[in-house]
Formats: structure tokens, C-alpha cells, sequence
């Protein structure tokens, strides 16, 4: 099955639990697929003198494979053009806590004979998405100053990948 377009779950709800009180233990949701961010931190700590942050704007929710898929054009800008020998730190900043559910619905031919329609719709898990706040920080990344047009680049390429709109913020860490 094909993977939903993000406008079908960039809106943030409350988070909804099914809490059973005849049958204690249906209330949890079974099978929550892992999150696909393999890691969170990437590159060297070390003192820096810049670093710069990827804010969003609005309120959204972002699902886990849209936040890996930013992440590796970022590791993958910052490789390709610092090159070896010059460091940086990148950091993922929310967690995919929010569980996504689809109630997948049967098409074509005699689909009505066995379909269910909304009885019993609380849906199967699908996947993860982090719910973020307006001018929350999304990706943060630590550079020295000849670094950082590159680092800027890097975090446009990254706010091309998300559901919404967002700003860069640069912020020098050394006085």
C-alpha cells in the first residue's frame, strides 16, 4: 500500500487513547511500527562559534520518515561540502511520540460485501509523527564561522522536506 500524502496527517489533534474499563488490557495500541530516525545526534562536539536553528511557524505534526528524510540531505550536504577535516554537530530535536491509525477502507469490485465501513474504525498503527508547536526548534546545527553559508544551505535543503513553513535562526555561541 502507498504511503499517505503528509496533508492527510500534518494537523495536530489530541492525541487519543482507547481506555477499555471492561477489558483492561485492549488499552494500548498493539504494533506501533519503530521510529525510521536511525540516529539523533550526528558529527563531532566540540566548542564552535555558531550555531543555527530550523524553527517552525505553525503548529504540525511531522511524520517520522519526512524527519529522517531531512536529516540525511542534511548530513549528506554537510559531508559533500565541508569535506574532511572541517566538523560540525547536527541534532534532531522532537521525538515521534504520536501514533498514526488508518482505517484502510476496501475498493472495487464486491468490496461492499465485505467491508465494515466505521464499526469498529479505531484503526491499525501506521506509523509515528512528532507534534510540534510554532517556534519550537526542529533541527539544530553547530558550525565555525567559514562554515556557515553551508550550514544555512543545508537547513533550506531540510525546510523543503517539511509539512510547513519554517525560518533559519542564527545564533554565535562564542562572546
Amino acid at each position: 500500500m502507498a504511503l499517505r500524502p503528509a496533508r492527510c496527517y500534518k494537523k495536530v489533534h489530541r492525541a487519543y487513547t482507547r481506555v477499555s474499563r471492561r477489558k483492561p488490557r485492549k488499552g494500548y495500541v498493539k504494533g506501533v511500527p519503530g521510529s525510521k530516525i536511525h540516529q539523533f545526534e550526528m558529527g563531532t562536539k566540540a566548542d564552535y562559534d555558531v550555531v543555527l536553528y530550523l524553527i517552525s511557524k505553525q503548529a504540525v505534526q511531522i511524520r517520522h520518515n519526512a524527519l529522517e528524510a531531512a536529516r540525511m540531505s542534511v548530513t549528506q550536504h554537510m559531508t559533500k561540502r565541508l569535506g574532511k577535516g572541517k566538523t560540525y554537530f547536527f541534532k534532531v530535536r522532537p521525538y515521534p511520540h504520536q501514533v498514526l491509525r488508518e482505517n484502510p477502507l476496501a475498493t472495487g469490485a464486491g468490496a461492499d460485501r465485505f467491508q465494515q465501513g466505521m464499526r469498529l474504525s479505531f484503526g491499525r498503527p501506521i506509523g509515528t509523527a512528532a507534534i510540534v508547536k510554532p517556534n519550537q526548534k526542529i533541527f539544530e546545527i553547530r558550525v565555525n564561522k567559514p562554515s556557515l553559508a553551508i550550514a544555512k544551505d543545508a537547513l533550506k535543503i531540510a525546510s523543503h522536506k517539511m509539512p510547513m513553513t519554517s525560518r533559519i535562526v542564527i545564533e554565535s555561541l562564542k562572546k
